[in-house]
């Protein structure tokens, strides 16, 4: 057990200052600060005074094989480090392929997400790449979604993009409906992720599924919607015609993610339905990898906009949770959620990272022996 005095907690509501108790991987208790009584089974006392915790973060959108490979084999990204993931507050990630379907494998990516979860971060994946019908572990997407553990939906599907498959309308019907179907029958999310490319037909795609179908407007997740002006003058009109989307952390060529936020507010859009992810592994269009800590910068340069930390926060904690069906147990502090919690300063700067339990990275830059804390 672990105890978490005097903090300051967001759940990302403000709750006030606490005392947080942590047993085994869950929150066990969470109450006023000074009123934990003393408890011999307590391991651990740790004064968190001046501190913030947050729910750790969940990046719905990384390439832990690596991404790339468009300009030959020589510019494909290398497989994503634990490290980079912990040092940029993410608690909890969901894999995926991209554009290489072929060289890269799910089985591959499933073994990559089982070496991350035996090093304490909660994985998940989508089935799937950029092509129609997607690549699957059975044959069958529905059947992903049943018996694959970790198969939380399919993607990232390509449209209006040259890259993709051009699906047909039917198509991407069949996949959607597979998809959900699958999730229902799982108890999963059963999403399809979409990669939104440059081209022409922007989110005409998904509005034509959601007009010829009995989808609801959650089964389908446009992401890279801030990747220019008018996929992301689409996306808010999606948005606020009660779907989802998903925002690119890290944009320099289009519109980025705090600047996205604003004009969102100002419009009176549901920020409930937006949420922001990495690409991290993915290549760059201008060059460079994506990294995962460009969520975690993007969130604090939210807050430095004059977004409030509980709205900056809750596009890649309570609203990803949702999403995908892993709230309350992700996304929140609240008791019997994961212990999953990012420790900051009144700097913003990552002080400890507690995932599924374990302090696994102090001082921001200090990762700690599990073994040793065992």
């Amino acid at each position: 057990m672990i105890l978490l005095k005097n903090i300051e907690c967001y759940s990302p509501e403000p709750l006030g200052k606490k005392d947080l108790l942590i047993a085994c991987d869950k929150i066990e208790a969470l109450v006023p600060a000074d009123k934990f009584s003393d408890n011999p089974l307590i391991e651990t006392q740790l004064d968190c005074s001046g501190l913030f915790a947050f729910p750790g973060i969940i990046d719905q959108h990384v390439h832990i094989l690596g991404g790339g490979g468009e300009q030959g084999f020589e510019s494909r990204a290398k497989e994503l480090d634990v490290s980079d993931i912990r040092s940029s507050g993410v608690t909890t990630i969901v894999g995926l392929l991209g554009a290489d379907g072929t060289t890269r494998t799910l089985e591959s990516l499933y073994a990559k997400a089982k070496s991350l979860e035996a090093q304490n971060v909660t994985a998940y994946l989508y089935s799937g790449s950029y092509t129609v019908p997607p690549v699957t572990f059975t044959g069958n997407i529905t059947r992903d979604l049943v018996l694959i553990d970790m198969v939380i939906g399919a993607g990232e599907i390509a449209v209006s993009d040259y890259r993709s498959s051009c699906p047909t309308l039917p198509e991407l019907l069949r996949l959607a409906s597979n998809t959900y179907l699958g999730g229902m029958l799982g108890k999963k999310a059963g999403v399809v992720h979409f990669h939104i490319g440059d081209g022409k037909d922007g989110l005409t795609p998904l509005k034509k599924i959601l007009d010829q179908s009995d989808l609801p407007k959650e089964a389908l997740v446009p992401t890279h919607t801030n990747r220019n002006p008018f996929v992301f003058k689409e996306a808010m009109g999606y948005c606020s015609a009660g779907g989802y989307i998903d925002l690119t952390a890290g944009e320099s060529a289009g519109i980025a993610v705090p600047d996205a936020i604003h004009r969102l507010q100002k419009e009176g859009i549901n920020l409930s339905r937006v949420t922001v992810s990495s690409d991290a592994g993915g290549s760059i269009p201008s060059g460079g990898v994506a990294k995962n800590q460009a969520l975690f910068d993007d969130l604090v340069a939210c807050i430095r906009s004059g977004i409030s930390p509980t709205d900056a926060f809750r596009l890649a904690t309570e609203n990803v949770a949702k999403l995908l069906k892993l709230y309350p147990q992700k996304g929140t502090l609240q008791e019997g959620s994961d212990a999953d919690i990012v420790i900051l300063d009144e700097e913003f700067h990552i002080r400890m990272l507690f995932s599924r339990g374990k302090l696994v990275l102090q001082n921001g830059m200090k990762e700690i022996n599990n073994k040793t804390e065992e």
